[in-house]
């Protein structure tokens, strides 16, 4: 017996609906229009190929449809030519629509083939260097992670759902999301004012009792009655906020390491502005031997454990090189490696970045100011992971109209840090580039040859096992660099979540090995797996470094030594974009 197939006529108030829906849509982009053209701008092209900058809207619309329709006809020769791939978990693809309607679970499969087809021929290809391939592969994969049928309406069963019920309203606010991110220069990712520094974000308790042009040197109250007598200080990355070590209580190090008796300091750096613009290496070494020094002044002691966390572990080996150049190695104590490399010949994706061309286009993105934006940054570290970071807010902001969930650590990876133009360029350069910190008297820091095989400062070294920033193999060369006793751990996940992974969680896994190992590879085959947080053998390898404890009084507690509080932490200087 066959289905009798039934029609539904749009009514009069339907239609009346869909063309308020339009007008609303045309209003905003038009008063989009207006805003970027009476501030001198023009309308942002979306990535879409106009061949000159213009401020006709009939131009860039005709360019938007032209790269619209080239883009569908491309898709559809393509999902005509390969058999449908096997199932593939896949969480773009998790609603039951894509795999029980015959026409999306068509497209769904089509898709996951045509993209191993595609992945596969970067691999198979003959006559190419491995860097090239290298090149050709992630400039594959982001074009079929951007070409998925997830990121369009007409082939999102989901979004077109939302669209139906919600009358097109789902639309508007996913263009008013929209016209909002370009304005701002950025895609959201954690809704604005779910975080505020100091209220829910960055609130272990300490005072800014030191400052400088380039950084804040935050010193936290203690809680315990003892505290070890070497006191330790974090420097983190310029190219990030500190707080990423200082989330929401219960996912903080710097609490979780105040708890456990450390005199605990934070270097907070500034977010460049043509004040600083011109600072290089040997400024970020200075500052890191400054802030040592006077913590050691400060608390009347010999010696500062310290901590580096990624590019600030790397000038942080210069500055243990430097020390050492100059005979003053014994003012550091201990030294901690989060996720740090040295060695740049294979540092994994963002080799992708210091091309001649990228260098060319950071001058003439700094020329003016001497400051790089750091919404360059951030657009170039989420490109390392385009699915997560890019199409899955395009989805659901724009398409679905929703707004994003709160979550600390993407609203912290929204919180961007201007960089000094110059030494930007100069780290890709003679670091990622030239790869001269493992060449001995190649760099050199105020006048002082660096060589890190003469540092013999003691060592714990860190690295995330899915790491995409500074990947694991990289990081492990550090062990082959170092002269002085070392602790390699490789912690599960990747370049935050593998370091900030608290023990309360009971996430994720570390690996230890006390067998000697001359690789990565090595190291795994002999080592031994540890559920969970990898901070309790840090803290345990702290503790081991032969220094006492003493009573939490006097200069041990912020503002009551010779340096008075400047301010609450964690500081203006945090705040300041």
């Amino acid at each position: 017996m066959s289905e009798e197939t039934t029609t539904t006529i749009p009514s009069l108030e339907d239609w009346q609906h869909w063309a308020l829906v339009m007008a609303r849509a045309n209003q905003m982009i038009m008063e989009a229009w207006a805003d970027n053209l009476a501030q001198g701008k023009s309308m942002p092209g979306f990535g879409l190929p106009v061949a000159h900058a213009t401020n006709d809207p009939m131009a860039w619309m005709t360019a938007g449809a032209d790269a619209w329709s080239k883009g569908m006809e491309a898709w559809s020769q393509m999902l005509g030519q390969y058999t449908a791939a096997g199932e593939q978990k896949d969480r773009r693809f998790s609603s039951p629509e894509w795999r029980e309607s015959p026409i999306f679970d068509t497209v769904r499969q089509s898709y996951l083939a045509i993209s191993d087809k595609l992945l596969g021929t970067v691999e198979d290809l003959d006559g190419i260097d491995d860097e090239a391939r290298d090149r050709l592969r992630f400039a594959t994969k982001g074009f079929v992670e951007a070409m998925s049928p997830a990121n369009f309406m007409a082939t999102n069963p989901d979004v077109m759902k939302r669209t139906v019920e919600t009358k097109g309203e789902n639309l508007l606010s996913g263009l008013k999301n929209m016209l909002g991110d370009i304005t701002r220069g950025q895609v959201t990712q954690s809704p604005e004012g779910a975080f505020e520094l100091g209220r829910n974000l960055a609130t272990t308790p300490g005072k800014v009792i030191y400052e400088t042009k380039l950084f804040q040197l935050i010193q936290y109250d203690p809680t315990t009655d003892e505290v070890l007598e070497t006191p330790l200080v974090i420097f983190p990355p310029w190219i990030n906020r500190f707080y990423i070590l200082d989330l929401t209580p219960e996912k903080s190090f710097v609490k979780w390491t105040v708890d456990q008796g450390v005199t605990l300091f934070m270097v907070s750096w500034k977010s460049a502005d043509e004040s600083i613009r011109d600072i290089g290496m040997d400024d970020y070494v200075a500052a890191q031997e400054e802030a040592v020094d006077v913590i050691r002044d400060l608390l009347g002691v010999d010696k500062v454990h310290t901590i580096g966390y990624c590019v600030a572990g790397t000038t942080m080996a210069a500055t243990l090189a430097y020390l050492a150049g100059k005979g003053e190695a014994d003012k550091v104590a201990s030294a901690t490696f989060f996720t740090a490399q040295v060695d740049f010949e294979d540092p994994g994706d963002l080799k992708m970045f210091v091309g001649d061309d990228t260098l060319a286009t950071l001058k003439q993105l700094t020329a003016e100011t001497g400051v790089l934006d750091g919404r360059v940054m951030a657009a170039t570290f989420n490109l390392l992971r385009g699915k997560d970071l890019i199409w899955n807010y395009v989805v659901n902001n724009y398409l679905m109209g929703n707004d994003p969930t709160p979550f600390d650590l993407l609203h912290w990876n929204g919180d961007v840090t201007n960089l000094p133009g110059e030494w930007h360029r100069d780290y890709l350069e003679r670091l990622y580039r030239q790869n001269l910190m493992m060449t001995p008297g190649a760099l050199s820091v105020k006048g002082v040859p660096i060589d890190l095989g003469s540092i013999e400062t003691p060592a714990y070294i860190q690295a995330g096992r899915e790491d995409h920033i500074a990947p694991a193999p990289s990081v492990w060369k550090l062990t082959r660099v170092l002269k002085g006793p070392k602790r390699f751990i490789l912690a599960g996940s990747g370049h935050i979540a593998g370091v900030v992974n608290p023990p309360a969680a009971n996430k994720y896994q570390y690996w230890t090995s006390d067998e000697p190992a001359t690789t990565l590879q090595e190291f795994i085959a002999y080592s031994t797996e540890h559920k969970g947080s990898w901070w309790p053998d840090w803290i345990q390898w702290l503790n081991g470094q032969g220094h006492g404890k003493v009573k939490a009084t006097g200069a041990r507690v912020p503002g009551k030594g010779k340096l008075k509080p400047i301010e609450d932490a964690p500081g203006r200087y945090v705040r300041t974009r």
